[in-house]
């Protein structure tokens, strides 16, 4: 019985795929693949938006830099899912609010149309500090990862 479902659910797909509609693609990649460890940031401004999506969640932020200028970035959390079980839910991550994430920029260091980073830690206006990576994953250990 089980063949038969998993022959019939491979004809379905082939079969929309021949039709020429398009399935989407997800792919999850490890940290080392798009995130160069030797490039660590620490950006701080207000909420712009919040994807809560899978395989990672993503926060962009307008980081003021220090001559005064605005820089969009974004910055990839674990999943919403992970983000939850870790405190981080819709409340907290409100349009205007202002964080810090500490974090790893992306190996190719292209800025359009936003800067993107690997967020480790997020700190928020009254001070709590939660880890908002996914461990396990390449990113750097500091020994600040839960259960380590």
């Amino acid at each position: 019985m089980k063949m038969k479902l998993l022959v019939a659910a491979v004809a379905v797909v082939g079969g929309i795929a021949a039709m020429g509609v398009k399935t989407p693609a997800t792919a999850h990649h490890a940290f080392s693949a798009e995130f160069d460890a030797n490039l660590p940031v620490a950006l701080r401004g207000p909420i712009t938006r919040v994807e809560w999506i899978n395989p990672h969640s993503w926060i962009h932020l307008n980081h003021t830099n220090d001559d005064g200028s605005e820089q969009v970035w974004m910055a990839e959390g674990g999943t919403p899912n992970t983000l939850l079980r870790r405190g981080i839910n819709r409340r907290s991550l409100e349009i205007g609010t202002e964080i810090v994430v500490t974090g790893y920029q992306s190996k190719d260091r292209l800025c359009s149309p936003a800067c993107r980073a690997n967020g480790r830690d997020i700190t928020f206006p009254d001070g709590r500090k939660l880890f908002m990576g996914s461990s396990g994953i390449g990113a750097p250990e500091d020994g600040a990862d839960p259960g380590q």
